[in-house]
């Protein structure tokens, strides 16, 4: 992972997908791949543990912000991975004025939290739907129940 500072404020010549989120459960892979997809280098944004305890209550995240920011990083499709501690990603996304930003479709691009700013920027949208059966209570559910029935 190179240093941030190096594409704040955008990249001359090359396209710059964002991605922003807690980033908890496998169908995250699939997505991240698309988002990549849509152009040169993938920045991925990582709700800090703080921000996922406002966001979704004080049993998550299920992983510690290292951990995740590790494993994003270490697959292919990813060139940069940032935390933010802010409930929202809309500080890093004005930092980098990324061509594209790519939310998980069960948001809606109208329930995103400064639509306004980031389309003021000239940002497009991208909205890929998750699978349900790798949503995270689906895949807790599924780990309990093998933890329940072990011998």
């Amino acid at each position: 992972m190179q240093d941030l500072r190096e594409i704040e404020g955008g990249v001359s010549g090359l396209s710059l997908p964002t991605v922003a989120s807690t980033f908890s459960i496998s169908g995250h892979l699939r997505y991240l791949e698309k988002a990549k997809a849509l152009g040169d280098i993938l920045v991925v944004g990582v709700n800090s543990d703080a921000s996922v305890q406002v966001l979704k209550g004080s049993r998550r995240p299920v992983l510690p912000l290292e951990e995740r920011m590790e494993l994003l990083s270490g697959l292919e499709c990813v060139d940069y991975v940032v935390s933010f501690d802010e409930p929202t990603p809309l500080e890093l996304i004005t930092a980098l004025k990324p061509h594209t930003l790519v939310k998980g479709g069960d948001w809606g691009k109208e329930n995103i939290v400064g639509k306004e700013v980031v389309e003021s920027l000239g940002v497009k949208w991208c909205l890929f739907l998750l699978s349900r059966e790798t949503l995270l209570p689906a895949s807790l559910k599924r780990l309990s129940s093998v933890m329940q029935n072990r011998d």
